[in-house]
Parts: structure tokens; C-alpha cells; sequence
């Protein structure tokens, strides 16, 4: 944790999403060699799915540390750094912020999201309004999350960061895919073919890739869609794709293998949707997506941070709007993008890049307008001369109980105290009345869910994505 400028930086993380972000984040602070804290939950990254999220950082396994809950006190004590990123889901922000709380020597706490995050949710922001700093990684972004505090009363700052994922890198392309429109099979008239469309001129020069890129690669997302007949579309379109042209593969990227956990619980799994005789060139694939992306002559998904990947390496994108544009779909900040497009097209091969009007307000601004390293030096600066003001966790409304619940609902299994198998015992049910309660409560119309004039909403969201496991 040494670093040529004397700051010592920790990021605390446990799900496989966040501990990417982190990583990622932190290795592109030159001046620094971070740490990483995988704190054990029921959402933890095993050692497979951290290392392929430390693929390409400039962690090492060396540099990642495992621990319980009860462990993670004495642990920060003994390190003493000057910055901790929080980097979970926000119940677990929370519970980590009331360990920092504790400590005697307070570092500056940064938090953020490990992706796009439009719409910006209330909930989010809420969770992380007790950290020094809010990382986000677009102009869009800073302005809906200011929005958001304006409207709920939660005033924390913000920063710009380049989104890790997205920095622009190039690939050896081959030249009939340089060209602006190419086709990669098929029979010439744009059947079972991949066709590249509004390709932005080339900004440096190409390295070589190990294969010709010919793959579509799809992004899975646990949240989006939520419902089985719309997961079960997109499997009959990964299908119809593989058949359509046998000598292209149809990848299917997952976040988990099974026994695995992941950030959010998926509750339709595609490999339970598609059929058990699948097509011999549709193949699922467990690794980095940078890795799927090197032999991708495109990328599907509904709304993941992959199209940003994608796109910063060249990768021609289709965010499905085949069941609509809207906030519960997470897809509306690609409305603009020139990358909306049916299930159709996927099977078509039409990909296309977004339009450069998009892309400086959406996650591809200059790099020097990344100034969030900076932000924390001066936080730092301010919290050793004793100026930077403490944001503490405030106290659980329900007193012990409420936090021994809390708590619980993290750590799951983690948590062997007899307070926490209480305040399970009489929470769970507690909670899933209030959950019901708040769902009739929902305006008709559904809200600022619905609001398709801001880019933050205000009520709960609509998936059924409990931290418990």
C-alpha cells in the first residue's frame, strides 16, 4: 500500500462486479500500489471470479487480502490507510462505514457504482451519503446524481472518473472489417452476416489479437429483463443467431459459474431457458469480458456496462430494445446512442457504433476531465490537518435490533451472533410486510420509474434483489 505520494489506499469490496470496479479503478492511479479487503458475505467472488476480475489491473493475487467481518476492525487499525473505497452493493457500504466509524485513525471513504449507473437510484445514493466522496463516471451521471440530492436532501460530492472498462483500446482488425460496412459470412445479401455500421475513424494504432474476430457475444445481466418470457426471447434469439451462420460462434457471457454468487441474484438463468441441445457454435463463456470481447466482431446486451467495453475497443453494439426503453430496463441512456436495436438485427449481424454526439456526455469524455485521484488528494490533505468534517452512518432507526438486522442481512452465514439470528428471526417477516406495503403504495403510474424527462428516480426499484442469499 506504500505510494511514492505517501497515500495509503484500501479498497473493501466482496461481490464479483466490485471487486473488477475497484481493481480497475485504483490500478489507474499510477502514484499508488493498492490493496484490495475481500470481506466475506454470502456474495463474495471466489478465487475464480477474482481472478479474472485482477485480469489486466495491476493487482496481484498478493495483493488481496480475505477476511471475516469480525476480522476487519483490527485489520484497518493495524494498516492505518488514508483511503478506503467502499466498493459493495449499499448495505454494504453501510456496514463497512460504521466499521470506519470506530476506527482512530478515520480515513477518507470513497464510494461509487461498478457501472453505468442511469437512472440514478435514490437508494444508492442514500446508502454511500455517509462516504467523503462519490466516484461516478459521466457528465450525465454527475448531473443525475446532483439531481437526486437536490430532490432527497443528501449532499455529497461528487467526482468524474473515467469509467475503467471504458478507456479506449484498439484491436488488429482485419481489413474487410475496416471497411464501413463489412460482412463476416453469410451469403452477400446480409443474411447470417455481422455488418458494421457508423464505424468512428480510427484514434490509434491496432495491436494483433490471437483469432479472427467473428464471435457475437451476448452480456448477461441478472436484473434486466426480469421476466421469464422476455429471458426466454433472447435464448430463441441466441439460438436463431447460431443457426443463422454456423461458422460464427454465438457466446453466451456469464457473470458465475454454478455455486458461484454474483452481484445480483438472477432468478431466470439462460443456461436453464436455452434447450439442451444447443447449436455446436453457441458456447457459454466464464472469463473476463475482456477476453470474449478480443474475438467479437459484436456485442449484445439490454443494458450492460459491457457495451461501454465494447465500444472503447472498437466492438460494434446492440442494446436490445425489443421490450422497451425505460428506466426498470436500465437501458434509456443509450437513448441518443444509435445503438438500439431488435432481436432481428442480432440475428442479422447489423451492429453498430454509437453516434459521437453520445459519447463525451456518456462515459468517453477526455481523460483530463477524470479529476476524481485529485479530489482525494485534497481530501486527504484536509482530513491530516484535521479540516475535512466526519460523515458518520446514522443511527439504525430501530436502535441495536435494526442494526443487528442489518448486519445480518449481509453477512449472512458470516454473522453467528445471537443478536443477529434474532433480529432475523423478527425482521424477516417485518420486512416482507413492509415490502408489500410499499409496493401498493407505488404511484399508479409508476413514478419517476416511468419519468422519462430526468435520469434519477426516487421510489424503490422494481426488482426482487435481496442482499440475503
Amino acid at each position: 500500500m506504500s505510494a511514492a505520494s505517501g497515500i495509503r489506499v484500501v479498497a473493501i469490496a466482496d461481490a464479483d462486479s466490485f471487486v473488477k470496479w475497484a481493481a480497475s479503478l485504483l490500478g489507474s492511479v499510477s502514484r499508488v500500489r493498492p490493496h484490495l479487503l475481500l470481506v466475506r458475505t454470502p456474495l463474495t467472488a471466489s478465487i475464480e471470479q477474482q481472478r479474472t476480475a485482477l485480469a489486466g489491473t495491476t493487482l496481484a493475487p498478493g495483493d488481496v487480502t480475505r477476511i471475516g467481518f469480525h476480522e476487519a476492525a483490527a485489520w484497518l487499525d493495524g494498516q492505518r490507510p488514508d483511503v478506503v473505497l467502499l466498493a459493495g452493493r449499499g448495505p454494504f457500504v453501510r456496514l463497512m462505514g460504521r466499521v470506519i466509524d470506530a476506527l482512530a485513525h478515520r480515513p477518507v471513504t470513497v464510494s461509487g457504482l461498478p457501472g453505468m449507473a442511469i437512472p440514478a437510484q435514490r437508494g444508492a445514493l442514500d446508502y454511500r451519503r455517509h462516504t467523503d466522496l462519490l466516484v461516478v463516471h459521466s457528465h450525465r451521471e454527475v448531473r443525475a446524481f446532483e439531481e437526486l440530492g437536490d430532490r432527497i436532501g443528501v449532499h455529497l460530492p461528487t467526482a468524474l472518473a473515467t469509467l475503467p472498462f471504458a478507456r479506449r483500446r484498439q484491436r488488429m482488425l482485419r481489413p474487410e472489417r475496416i471497411r464501413e460496412v463489412a460482412m463476416v459470412g453469410g451469403d452477400g445479401r446480409g443474411r447470417g452476416s455481422v455488418a458494421v455500421v457508423e464505424r468512428p475513424a480510427p484514434t490509434a494504432p491496432t495491436a494483433p489479437v490471437r483469432r479472427p474476430a467473428t464471435d457475437i457475444v451476448f452480456a448477461s445481466q441478472a436484473l434486466v429483463p426480469v421476466g421469464r418470457e422476455e429471458r426466454a426471447e433472447i435464448a430463441a434469439m441466441l439460438v436463431r443467431a447460431a443457426e443463422a451462420e454456423p461458422t460464427r460462434r454465438v457466446v453466451v457471457k456469464l457473470r458465475s459459474r454454478p455455486g458461484e454468487s454474483e452481484t445480483h441474484l438472477e432468478r431466470e438463468p439462460y443456461a436453464d431457458l436455452l434447450p439442451s441441445r444447443l447449436p455446436d457454435n453457441l458456447v457459454f463463456c466464464y472469463g473476463s469480458m475482456a477476453d470474449a470481447l478480443e474475438t467479437a466482431a459484436g456485442l449484445v446486451t439490454v443494458s450492460s456496462t459491457a457495451a461501454i467495453e465494447a465500444t472503447a475497443l472498437g466492438v460494434p453494439v446492440i442494446a436490445l430494445d425489443s421490450f422497451g426503453v425505460s428506466k426498470s430496463l436500465l437501458n434509456t441512456v443509450f437513448v441518443g446512442s444509435g445503438l438500439l436495436g431488435g432481436r432481428s438485427e442480432v440475428v442479422a449481424g447489423r451492429f453498430r457504433h454509437p453516434h459521437p454526439d453520445w459519447l463525451r456526455d456518456n462515459y468517453f469524455h477526455p481523460e483530463a476531465e477524470s479529476t476524481w485521484w485529485e479530489r482525494v488528494e485534497q481530501l486527504v490533505a484536509l482530513r491530516r490537518s484535521g479540516a475535512l468534517p466526519v460523515r458518520r452512518v446514522p443511527a439504525a432507526r430501530g436502535g441495536p435490533l435494526h442494526e443487528a438486522w442489518h448486519r445480518a442481512s449481509v453477512l449472512g452465514a458470516e454473522d453467528r451472533t445471537v443478536q443477529g439470528a434474532v433480529a432475523l428471526a423478527v425482521g424477516a417477516p417485518a420486512t416482507r410486510t413492509l415490502a408489500a406495503l410499499r409496493r401498493r403504495r407505488r404511484p399508479s403510474d409508476g413514478g419517476t420509474w416511468s419519468d422519462a424527462s430526468t435520469d434519477y428516480t426516487l421510489e424503490p426499484n422494481p426488482f426482487d434483489d435481496s442482499i440475503r442469499r
